[in-house]
């Protein structure tokens, strides 16, 4: 056997931000191998509140830079992969006592004319006793301010960034842990772990990325050997899932009495999404659950806006998640900064490491592009920027075109229910093409594992995007968790078991 390649990078960690660096880097002519220890996006990444914004009150925090980074991207990223990503109105009611009318209007005046918006309209002013937004609302809500910004698919945008950079010739594995990295010379050796065969090997690498996320630090501590260390400020953010609260495609963006602001999201058609929360996080991550006091919170902060309350027998579903601020030693979790910093160490004989700190979803291709400036210069500049303008796979139509596409996709497959190839569109694309193959009716699509997933479907997220379990598919590749009973879920967790069995026995 030949002496295994060098590669030129290695990425730890397999959310948003090592996705996005691993694409952007094999995309200008690096060799890359990325490791993550779960699935794709199991951790923060699809976590959040799945928005793509600005993030109107980091403003409150002077996050200038921050801020104008992520309005600007708002229409690069909706361009890339209008699938995933769309626009949404969001109407923040004027409530008398919290943040006075002036500074919500400079707010929103920043927000529209900082951040090159082209496309998506303008801030307006509602009164809401006339506008359909109103009714949801308890009557003392008399008046609204209405604004852009846009909605993500986040753990979508992770795998998708991840099968970009695969077809572009980067290595990815998942369930797979660093067990150590440790400097040989100018090279890292890095030894992993098949957290599901227990199989190890080693990997050679120029570079080391760290975007481990959470675990950053304890990469830096456990698997480098750095004592220590203290980069990231761990702040839990949880939400909650009801029955749909309103009917009006709008979303509502609450403030609280404590200062903190609280969204009211359409969510996946029949329901509502409420979130988020910001408490620090003592724990170790992968424990992270919603809490009693959480729920009431969002509950009641809900509540204080909605005629009709939120209680905690609405709830359908719930998601915690813990995100890596950097510490900037702010004294409230909430205040601490959303922006990212990225470190280096490294050079003159040493291999390098680049660590990700912090961050926030709208803005990881920019985060990526940054990670790019510090690794060429490492290893020598090799090509230029270049995901500003090109789309994620199945993104390649117009942005105002998904309803072209969903008609596209009924006239190639007459037999498709309009909300199942609207569904298929909304997830892959152009490629629901390729899922549905050479399909000419229901039946062939295979087993239905109820609410429209089909064993088609199933199939292609295992060969194509990583799915192993059935909480990768239903949780984070489509969603369909919300709707399948847990009978239903069991028998597709057996049906994944079996078409691991035949990957594993076929990978020998």
């Amino acid at each position: 056997m030949g002496a295994s390649p060098i590669h030129d990078i290695f990425v730890i960690g397999g959310g948003i931000n090592g996705c996005g660096i691993a694409r952007d880097a094999v995309g200008r002519g690096f060799s890359v191998f990325l490791a993550e220890m779960n699935d794709l996006a199991s951790g923060t990444s699809s976590g959040s509140t799945k928005l793509i914004h600005g993030g109107l009150r980091y403003l409150e925090f002077y996050e200038f830079r921050l801020v104008r980074e992520a309005l600007m991207e708002r229409e690069v990223l909706w361009r890339n992969a209008p699938h995933i990503i769309w626009p949404m109105r969001f109407v923040l009611p004027y409530a008398k006592g919290l943040r006075p009318a002036w500074l919500i209007r400079l707010g929103l005046f920043l927000y529209d004319h900082i951040g090159g918006r082209k496309l998506l309209p303008p801030t307006k002013t509602l009164d809401m006793a006339k506008d359909p937004a109103g009714k949801p609302l308890k009557p003392l809500f008399r008046k609204a301010f209405e604004y852009s910004d846009g909605w993500v698919n986040d753990a979508r945008l992770v795998v998708l960034n991840a099968r970009d950079a695969t077809e572009r010739g980067a290595i990815i594995r998942t369930r797979t842990r660093v067990v150590s990295a440790r400097r040989e010379g100018n090279l890292w050796t890095v030894r992993l772990e098949n957290v599901r065969t227990g199989d190890t090997e080693e990997v050679k690498a120029r570079l080391l990325v760290n975007a481990a996320g959470p675990w950053v630090d304890q990469v830096l501590s456990a698997t480098v050997g750095l004592n220590d260390v203290h980069n990231v400020r761990l702040v839990q953010g949880s939400h909650i899932v009801v029955g749909k609260k309103f009917d009006d495609p709008r979303a509502y963006f609450f403030q609280n009495k404590d200062g903190r602001i609280i969204f009211a999201i359409p969510y996946e058609d029949e329901f509502t999404l409420i979130g988020t929360t910001d408490r620090d996080y003592p724990g170790d991550p992968h424990d992270v659950r919603i809490s009693d006091a959480e729920i009431d919170y969002l509950c009641a902060a809900a509540s204080e806006y909605f005629a009709q309350p939120v209680k905690p027998s609405d709830i359908v579903w719930t998601y915690s998640a813990v995100r890596p601020l950097y510490d900037d030693g702010a004294s409230k979790a909430q205040e601490a900064t959303r922006d990212y910093v990225l470190k280096a160490d490294g050079g003159e004989g040493a291999a390098p490491i680049v660590n990700a700190f912090g961050g926030k979803i709208t803005t990881y291709r920019r985060l990526s592009e940054s990670m790019l400036e510090k690794i060429e210069g490492f290893l020598g500049k090799r090509g230029k920027p270049w995901t500003a303008n090109t789309p994620l796979p199945g993104g390649d139509f117009p942005v105002t075109g998904f309803d072209g596409e969903v008609a596209k996709l009924k006239t190639a497959y007459p037999f498709l229910d309009a909300r199942l190839a609207r569904r298929l569109t909304r997830l892959y694309g152009t490629r629901a093409r390729k899922l549905l193959g050479l399909a000419k009716s229901n039946a062939d699509l295979g087993r239905n594992f109820g609410a429209d997933l089909y064993e088609a479907e199933v199939r292609y997220l295992v060969e194509n995007e990583w799915a192993m379990t059935a909480e990768d598919v239903l949780w984070r590749r489509t969603k369909r968790g919300l709707r399948l009973s847990r009978e239903q879920a069991a028998v597709l967790d057996e049906f994944m078991r079996g078409i691991s069995r035949q990957h594993v026995a076929a990978a020998e």
